[in-house]
């Protein structure tokens, strides 16, 4: 297993970057009307996920702090899912690329809830090891 040096190196930041930028890629093709609520509020929840994932790596000296941002990803995530199948539901979306982005978000939010159910495998100081973690989320 190779060590964690930053938050790019966990598969759940890895994941959620590239579901991300699948979303901003996809979302090119959404209606021009939609420019400021489904498209930008989709973009910017699937943003988000990284966004308090590297977050919750930098705070990983105070366990409450690192677990507060890792639910912060957890519903960004949970909320980038609603606005898929909205674009499903509106038809801006294909049904079955949604199904497989809603599934790498299930994953990410696996691996989330993972972390946030033990996070003294992530936290530094006398109750976590630095740059640690289990396979399964890095």
């Amino acid at each position: 297993m190779a060590r964690i040096q930053s938050h790019r190196d966990l598969e759940v930041y890895q994941l959620a970057f590239d579901a991300a930028m699948r979303i901003f890629e996809i979302t090119k093709g959404f209606p021009r009307e939609e420019r400021y609520s489904l498209t930008d509020q989709i973009r910017r929840s699937s943003r988000s996920v990284c966004a308090n994932v590297a977050e919750a790596w930098r705070r990983r000296r105070y366990e409450g702090s690192f677990v507060y941002k890792l639910n912060d990803s957890e519903a960004e995530a949970a909320e980038t899912q609603t606005w898929l199948e909205f674009a499903v539901r509106c038809d801006y979306l294909d049904a079955e690329a949604a199904r497989s982005l809603y599934k790498v978000y299930d994953r990410i939010l696996g691996k989330l809830v993972m972390m946030i159910r033990r996070p003294e495998k992530w936290v530094i100081g006398d109750r976590g090891t630095r740059g640690g973690g289990d396979k399964g989320t890095r």
